[in-house]
């Protein structure tokens, strides 16, 4: 059994990451994402190291309604969730190592 996760910006960095499965999920959605991001695919999985890039994939998901819908189904997330996630991962205070 895994242990919870209790720090709000590895909790933020989580829903990130499973936004950005769900982006690369849809070849569409993916292609978007990547010119509007101006990386490759070949560096996606660097990128996602980046609490910075993981703010950019939240903000894609979530501004547009439908998309930000679909995402909360899949994830089983409610879009305030989402939107909580974005703002941790846009707020310098949150330390990444905090216990």
């Amino acid at each position: 059994m895994k242990k919870p996760v209790h720090n709000p910006r590895e909790v933020a960095e989580i829903v990130a990451i499973q936004a950005l499965s769900f982006v690369a999920a849809d070849p569409e959605r993916l292609g978007l994402f990547l010119a509007e991001s101006g990386i490759g695919p070949e560096t996606l999985r660097t990128a996602a190291a980046d609490p910075q890039f993981l703010a950019h994939v939240l903000d894609f998901v979530m501004r547009d309604d439908a998309t930000v819908k679909a995402f909360a189904a899949q994830s089983e997330l409610h879009p305030t969730n989402i939107a909580a996630a974005r703002q941790v991962l846009g707020d310098p205070d949150w330390e990444r190592d905090v216990p």
